[in-house]
């Protein structure tokens, strides 16, 4: 599975941006996909998930303020983020675990300026 995020950009505190992931096949049979970023020089950490079935974890931080959908028609999936802060500045990928798989997008670059 092939991953293409767009979206990322220079964004003020407060405001917000939209990602999205285009998969090269079909999502409808992959049960887990989301969202992790990654700070210079630390592990990524989960930003969001979504489930086949529509159910949705969020990391701690990002409670209340990202919003991770799928579309299975577009084979998409979406990171609404608002309520922007100068922490959620981070390199975002996105992923889909397929057979137990984890395929991975190129990364896209968060920068929230204060």
């Amino acid at each position: 599975v092939q991953l293409q995020a767009s979206g990322g950009g220079l964004v003020q505190a407060g405001g917000s941006l939209r990602l999205s992931c285009a998969a090269s096949q079909s999502i409808s049979s992959i049960n887990v996909m989301g969202w992790y970023r990654q700070y210079p020089g630390k592990q990524r950490e989960l930003v969001a998930q979504i489930t086949s079935d529509g159910t949705t974890t969020y990391g701690n931080s990002v409670k209340g303020r990202f919003t991770c959908s799928r579309d299975n028609a577009k084979n998409t999936v979406d990171l609404q983020m608002d309520s922007l802060k100068p922490e959620d500045t981070a390199v975002y990928f996105c992923y889909v675990v397929r057979r137990l798989i984890i395929y991975w997008g190129q990364g896209t670059l968060v920068t929230v300026s204060s």
